[in-house]
């Protein structure tokens, strides 16, 4: 007779905090995801994405205002498979409207689900964003996402549509210059996104 399988354990919140600091580490229904930091293009295209959002939106500096945004805040979120457990995410950006979101949290992670997030596509999480933290995101009820690839040059735009599935809404390339919601206030240069 052969030996019973094994149930693997659930990860936990305790096993993401004990990941290296210099490892980006994510929880999703009970499974630890650790990837290393971005490499330089990926780093690149989101801190050039971060500048010409937050000026304008945060700040409200050539632009409207009205919205927090942040660098790699750490969500959390019910795990629907294990009460009393998290999922833990990590998007490279996201952004709160400020109505909904009037105060900063006092804790070290966000319990309110972002309005728009922008995960930064890299070869070593590119299937993980979209196929473990998409859902997620769609699930919390997160209105807009955008996948940036800065090696493809791309920018995909979704929108949440009803019953939390997401809809492609466009996909822009290479230097283009658009107006993408939420953030269509202000024309992007998408060339300022992809290093040289």
């Amino acid at each position: 007779m052969g030996k019973p399988a094994e149930t693997q354990r659930r990860a936990t919140y305790a096993d993401l905090e004990a990941v290296p600091p210099h490892k980006v580490a994510e929880l999703v229904r009970g499974t630890l995801h650790v990837f290393p930091r971005p490499a330089p293009r990926h780093a690149y295209a989101q801190g050039a994405l971060l500048g010409e959002l937050f000026v304008s939106f945060d700040r409200g500096r050539g632009g409207p205002g009205g919205w927090r945004i942040f660098r790699e805040p750490e969500l959390h979120s019910p795990d629907p498979d294990a009460p009393g457990e998290i999922d833990a995410l990590v998007p490279n950006l996201a952004g709160w409207r400020v109505e909904r979101m009037p105060e900063l949290p006092d804790t070290a992670y966000f319990a309110l689900a972002p309005d728009w997030i922008c995960e930064v596509l890299s070869l070593s999480t590119a299937s993980f964003d979209r196929d473990e933290k998409m859902p997620v995101y769609a699930r919390e009820g997160v209105r807009h996402a955008w996948l940036v690839d800065p090696i493809a040059r791309t920018l995909e735009v979704f929108s949440l549509a009803s019953g939390r599935a997401w809809t492609p809404v466009a996909t822009h390339r290479d230097a283009a210059r658009v107006r993408v919601e939420p953030f269509d206030a202000i024309e992007l240069d998408l060339s300022l996104l992809w290093a040289k």
